[in-house]
């Protein structure tokens, strides 16, 4: 018989899915046995003893996922996810949001691509690299929990636009060719379509292909970046090509002029400079971002 071994992430979803984690033998038929995905003898000790037909449950949101991605290298089970966090921006992706359950994903998570901080450390992502405004979101946001905070990310967006953050000058180079912009809000690289729960920043980006997908909002006032950044909400943004500029590509690079917090998957890198997204890096991983 299998044995379902559920990666379980307590803090996800603002720490509130206990009941949803209890209701899990309902749904899996086979034996259970939870471990907690921020452990590091989770990985020492539990994966490494799975039978051949054991099979993964991850349980959280897209932060559990990219933490789970980027400690297995290699894996032969079968894995599913369980959506419990407060974006799920992954599970919207692939038209899994509300279903309520666990869904396979073995193959989304296979070949995913890296992203180099800096030159040095590298970590796979699913959902995609955000620099610029929404890392500093992510930032504030991760602040505002540690002082057990409300988040509310619209609201630290909309103070951003007001002077909380500064947009700075950015090079891009796509697949060898290089692009210079002045006055940058924005400069996310994606797998899929959505960051921030819900926001559709690429919109026409397809994570079964084999490029990705760099957007660019550049040289905006702060009145028309706060008004053209919330249409990122329906991907009707893209329409405005003179601010906005959405390249695809396999090798992406991304420098700014002075260095912002960069978020990975939801997760916060601070006093980010550059960052290079592959599709086709083979690394050494750094592990925990």
């Amino acid at each position: 018989m299998a044995v379902a071994y559920v990666l379980f992430n307590p803090l996800a979803g603002k720490g509130k899915n206990e009941d949803k984690i209890k209701k899990l033998p309902c749904l899996i038929k086979d034996e259970i046995r939870f471990f907690d995905i921020t452990k590091e003898e989770t990985y020492d000790t539990a994966i490494p003893s799975m039978a051949k037909d054991d099979y993964i449950v991850v349980c959280g949101g897209d932060g559990t996922l990219n933490r789970f991605v980027n400690k297995i290298d290699t894996f032969e089970n079968e894995v599913y996810f369980y959506p419990l966090g407060s974006g799920n921006d992954f599970a919207r992706d692939i038209g899994k949001d509300k279903t309520g359950e666990p869904f396979l994903i073995t193959e989304y998570i296979r070949n995913l691509p890296t992203v180099t901080i800096n030159g040095t450390d590298t970590y796979r992502f699913v959902n995609g690299v955000g620099y610029g405004i929404d890392g500093y979101c992510c930032m504030v946001g991760n602040d505002n929990r540690k002082k057990n905070k409300k988040v509310n990310y619209i609201l630290i967006a909309l103070k951003g636009f007001a002077g909380g953050y500064t947009p700075a000058d950015a090079k891009l180079t796509i697949d060898g060719k290089t692009f210079e912009y002045k006055k940058v809000w924005l400069t996310p690289t994606m797998m899929g379509r959505f960051f921030g729960g819900g926001m559709k920043v690429t919109p026409c980006q397809d994570r079964r292909s084999e490029t990705l997908s760099t957007l660019v909002f550049h040289d905006a006032g702060k009145l028309y970046a706060l008004w053209r950044f919330l249409s990122v909400f329906s991907g009707k943004h893209i329409k405005y090509k003179k601010k906005i500029k959405v390249f695809t590509g396999r090798n992406i690079s991304v420098e700014f002029s002075n260095p912002s917090a960069l978020q990975i998957d939801g997760e916060t890198i601070l006093n980010v400079k550059s960052y290079s997204a592959n599709m086709t890096a083979s690394c050494t991983l750094k592990g925990d971002i």
